[in-house]
Formats: structure tokens, sequence, C-alpha cells
């Protein structure tokens, strides 16, 4: 590679920690070309801007290569005097689609590595080639335009930020950098394998360069995309301040108000809204969402993702289905069902569960101010055993729950998703 392409790699890198540089940084290191080039290109930047580099490698144990190549990215790491970190994967089931549990375990093992060491900006090395197999894979799949836009440069998630310097750079040039360092790589056979959805992409997306619908066409409509994304994101954020009020854990929704939106708008605040209650990674599709939102549109009760929705003539309630979180337990001051902390007021060996029937059965007669019953019901709450302590949204007993979100996090999160 030309002194020039090398510069405008080593610019891609600087502009993408340009206004928010790390102290520390994770890199996902897989051994594969594009993933050495990050690396080598990173020790470079880290090196002259003080940053310390982290490298990291998850061997998920689904081929038998995968070991010897933790340790070939940990030889090059060494040589460059880097510390490099191998997670173990060792939960796959053997039922369900490997690649999605693979890369679910894979975001999982690397987030909590990073939070272990104050680390919360890691890199990733998705290149032009990967976004455009990841739009035809999409569009296989009828996604909307959130599919369609494809991987974002900059997302954050459960306190870790991503970060994908590359995602403009084309995989052949990224090799081309390496044949110029004489550093080497290793190939996974699994690239050409047409069994998996993205290869069958990739040699789609061959067939289809002479029409000129390459990667940076396709790159071009999904930027196009993305600016649509935008604008819908932030007109469901002013209808959601417009229509959605959050008590404690639940959305209160003015009906009359939500109607007013658009139909588009009151499908993505609705899925984001099931989303934020159940602390789920995706939301449903398709007919059932469609429905649920029919049920808001006529006032009705209804089911769906681990929330009920508590029908009423000028305003409903969402809420966590107790059934989701029937069996849910947890000790004080641990994250319970992805969203609360519970404190006790004393010093005891307690267990925080959902409130539940038997514990309404031991809270007496409730104010007026109190959730409706269904909220209660799945509300977490102190017990000592079979016996209740203390319903904090119930304001029972001494024991305090809070959301772990900030205040208004709700509607933020809705333009940072």
């Amino acid at each position: 590679m030309s002194e020039t392409g090398q510069t405008m790699l080593r610019h891609q890198i600087a502009s993408a920690f340009a206004y928010d540089k790390p102290e520390k940084l994770g890199v996902a290191v897989s051994g594969g070309g594009d993933s050495m080039a990050l690396l080598r290109l990173l020790a470079e930047w880290a090196a002259s801007e003080r940053v310390t580099l982290h490298p990291v490698t998850v061997d998920h144990g689904l081929r038998p290569e995968a070991a010897a190549e933790a340790r070939f990215v940990a030889e090059a790491c060494e040589a460059l005097k880097l510390k490099h970190t191998t997670l173990t994967w060792t939960g796959w089931c053997g039922q369900g689609n490997v690649q999605d549990a693979a890369r679910r375990a894979r975001y999982g093992l690397m987030t909590e590595w990073a939070k272990a060491r104050g680390i919360d900006t890691i890199a990733l090395a998705h290149t032009a080639d990967d976004q455009a197999e990841t739009f035809f894979m999409r569009l296989a799949r009828a996604s909307g335009i959130d599919g369609l836009t494809g991987m974002q440069r900059r997302r954050t998630a459960d306190g870790v930020t991503w970060v994908r310097p590359l995602l403009m750079q084309e995989r052949e040039e990224l090799r081309d950098y390496l044949r110029s360092l004489k550093q080497v790589w290793i190939d996974d056979p699994s690239n050409e394998d047409e069994t998996y959805d993205r290869v069958k992409a990739r040699k789609a997306m061959a067939a289809l360069e002479p029409l000129g619908l390459d990667m940076h066409v396709v790159g071009r409509v999904m930027d196009h995309l993305a600016q649509v994304r935008s604008a819908l994101d932030f007109a469901t954020h002013d209808h959601a301040l417009d229509c959605i009020t959050v008590e404690g854990g639940d959305l209160i929704l003015d009906r009359r108000a939500f109607l007013e939106g658009s139909p588009e708008v009151n499908r993505r605040l609705v899925a984001h809204a099931l989303r934020w209650i159940a602390s789920a990674d995706y939301g449903p599709r398709g007919v059932k969402l469609q429905e649920f939102l029919s049920a808001i549109s006529r006032g009705r009760d209804a089911t769906l993702h681990g929330v009920r929705l508590l029908g009423g003539d000028k305003t409903l309630r969402l809420t966590r289905e107790h059934s989701a979180v029937a069996q849910v337990v947890g000790t004080v001051d641990q994250v319970w069902d992805g969203r609360w902390c519970v404190q006790a007021a004393e010093n005891k060996q307690l267990i925080v569960r959902a409130l539940g029937d038997d514990g309404l059965a031991q809270l007496g007669e409730r104010s007026d101010q109190c959730p409706p019953r269904e909220s209660l019901k799945s509300s977490p709450a102190l017990f000592d055993g079979d016996i209740l302590v203390s319903a904090p949204v119930a304001n029972h007993g001494e024991g305090r729950a809070e959301l772990i979100f900030p205040t208004g996090h709700f509607y933020t999160s809705l333009l940072s998703h």
C-alpha cells in the first residue's frame, strides 16, 4: 500500500476518536485480516496519543482452530508490547442459531471484561464490505428502515461505547496495508462456507457489480436511509414527550394524544416502550405488534413481549407482565429484572422478587396513590422467606427501589438506540 493509502487509514482512526478520546481503549481482535489491520493501526495511534490499548479475543469454542488463533493474536500483541486477553465462551447448548448466540455471547463477554477493567470504549473491525453484506442480508428479510441503515459507526450499550473506525474501508485495502507491514493474518475457512447467509450475500454482491451496485453505492444508500431514520427518531422522541408520562417503571399513555401521531411514529414509539419496560435488546415485529397497536387505539387490555397494557378511555398504562418476572429472584443491591436496584433499610439476608399475589395479600389496604394491582404484582419487593418485608413501589416498609436509568432515560434512549 502506498504512503498516501496508509495516511488515509491513519486519518480514519484519528477521526473516529477526535471528539471523544478514551484513556483506555479495547480492541476486538480475531486474527483475521480486518481485525489485525485495526490492531496495527490502533497500536500506532494509541502510542502517539498516550492511550492504553487493550486487545481482546473471544474464543467461542466452536472450531478446533479457535484456540490456536487466539494464541496467534496473543503473540502478535506481545510483539507490539500490548497485554492481550482471551475470553472463552462455553455456553453453547447446540440448539438454535449458533451465529446469533455466538454474537450475543461475544458482546456480553467483552462488555463484562471492559467494565471490570474500567474500559468504556471498544473498537470493532467491521468494514465497508461487512456493511454492504449486512444490507443484503437484511433486505432478504424484508427489514425496515432501522435494519437497512446497517451498523452504526458508534453506539453505546450497557455502559460501553462500540466504535467502528474502518466502516468506510474496503477489506482488500486493509489486506494491502498488512502486506506493506509484512503482517500475517488468519483466514477463517467459514468465510467461504455458503451455508452462511453472509457468504451468500458476498457472492450476490459480486454478481451485481456489473450493474454498478457495489459496496460504495450500497453505503451511500445506507447513509441516506440513516438520515431518514434519524428524522424518524426525533419525531418519535417529540411525540413521546407529548403523549407518554413515566411513572416509576411504568409508562402512562395519553390515548388521544397518541392517536394523533403517524402510524410509523406510533409503531416505533410502542416498540421502544416494550423494549424499555422489558429490558430487551429487540422488540416485537409484524402482526403481533400491529395487534398490540390496535388494542391501544381501542383502549383495550393486551399483553406482548413481557408487557401488560391496561386499557382505558383516556389513559392507558404499560407495565411489566407479572408472569415474565414471577421466577426472577435476586438479592439486595443487585440489579433486578434488568432495571431495578432494591435496597434494604436493615442488613438482612433478604431476597428480591416480584410482589405477586401473595405479597399483595400481605400488603393490606393500599392508598389511592398506589399503582393498580397488575402493576404492583410485577414490582420488586423484599421478602424474608415468604414474609413480605417491603414493597417500595407501594410505599410499604422501609426498603427502596430505584430504576438504574437516569431521569428522562425513556425519552433520551429514543435517540441513542
